[in-house]
């Protein structure tokens, strides 16, 4: 069973196929390709701090292997423990940076295959969307959910 997040950027457009269109879904669970190639995984990500702290992470091993005494076998069983954490952690990385961009989390959502949890998701965000139709002038207007409050104000629906 797989499990998406699904989050939106902020100021999404108004109409409700455009902001499908931007929607990111984030695959729950390990990462392969995380853990093997973490730093070039974080820069296809464009991950830029936790690029940072794997780096930083990295040094910190060597340096205690020169001056600390560590033995080149334990750096290289604690890069691997490391890379084995990123590829666990790699979905919360994007969360995170994705989070620190300002973009939304919209739910989560779970099915046997990619296209079947991408459907239960928009079976469902899609009906509670406005669908946007051109105005006299060409302008898009939302669709108004109430057509008897509507008429009642004298409006057209």
């Amino acid at each position: 069973m797989l499990t998406f997040t699904v989050h939106e950027p902020p100021d999404p457009p108004a109409d409700r196929i455009e902001r499908a269109d931007r929607l990111v879904f984030v695959k729950d669970g390990f990462s392969w390709l995380a853990a093997l190639f973490a730093p070039l995984w974080m820069l296809a990500r464009r991950l830029w701090w936790a690029l940072l702290g794997y780096v930083l992470a990295i040094v910190a091993l060597r340096l205690a292997q020169k001056f600390g005494g560590l033995s080149e076998s334990t750096v290289g069983l604690m890069t691997f423990g490391l890379n084995l954490l990123i590829g666990f952690e790699a979905d919360t990385l994007r969360r995170w940076a994705l989070d620190r961009k300002g973009w939304h989390m919209l739910g989560s959502v779970s099915g046997r295959t990619v296209d079947e949890c991408e459907r239960r998701f928009f079976d469902g965000w899609l009906s509670s969307q406005p669908i946007l139709k051109p105005t006299g002038d060409g302008t898009p207007s939302p669709r108004r959910r109430w057509p008897v409050l509507g008429s009642l104000m004298g409006a057209r629906a």
